[in-house]
C-alpha cells in the first residue's frame, strides 16, 4: 500500500504531471503507482475531509470493515457513514466492495487503499 496524496493544486499542474506521464509512457519507461487527489480550492478538499472523515478513515487504516461495523465502532449513525464513504471513494481514497453474507445475501466492505495519506496545501 502506497500513500496517497491530496493536494490543492491549479489546474496547470494536473496538466504538467499528466503530460510527464505520458512522455514516460510514450519513452517505453516505467511509471510508478501512484494515487493523486487534486483540488483547485482548498475550500473543496475541507468539504471532503471533514473531521468525521477524518476519523473513519484513522479507523478504516486500523481494520477495514462493513459499513454497520464502521458505524458502530465510530457511534455514528450508518446513514451517514455510509454518506462518507461514498464521498471518500468517489474520490479514490478508500474502496467499497461486496461480500456473501451468508444467509443474508452480501455487505459492503471498505478498505483504505493506501498505508498514508499525504495532505498538501499551499494557500
Amino acid at each position: 500500500m502506497g500513500t496517497v496524496k491530496i493536494k490543492v493544486e491549479p489546474i496547470e499542474r494536473f496538466f504538467e504531471r499528466t503530460r510527464a506521464l505520458a512522455r514516460r509512457a510514450d519513452a517505453g519507461k516505467p511509471i510508478a503507482e501512484s494515487r493523486v487527489v487534486g483540488f483547485e480550492d482548498v475550500d473543496d478538499l475541507l468539504a471532503l475531509l471533514s473531521q468525521k472523515r477524518m476519523q473513519l478513515l484513522k479507523a478504516l487504516k486500523q481494520e477495514p470493515g462493513s459499513i454497520a461495523d464502521l458505524a458502530r465502532r465510530l457511534r455514528r449513525d450508518r446513514a451517514a457513514v455510509t454518506r462518507d464513504v461514498q464521498a471518500l471513494a468517489r474520490f479514490g481514497v478508500i474502496e467499497v466492495s461486496e461480500r456473501p453474507l451468508p444467509g443474508h445475501g452480501r455487505q459492503k466492505w471498505v478498505r483504505s487503499v493506501s498505508g498514508a495519506i499525504e495532505l498538501v496545501a499551499r494557500v
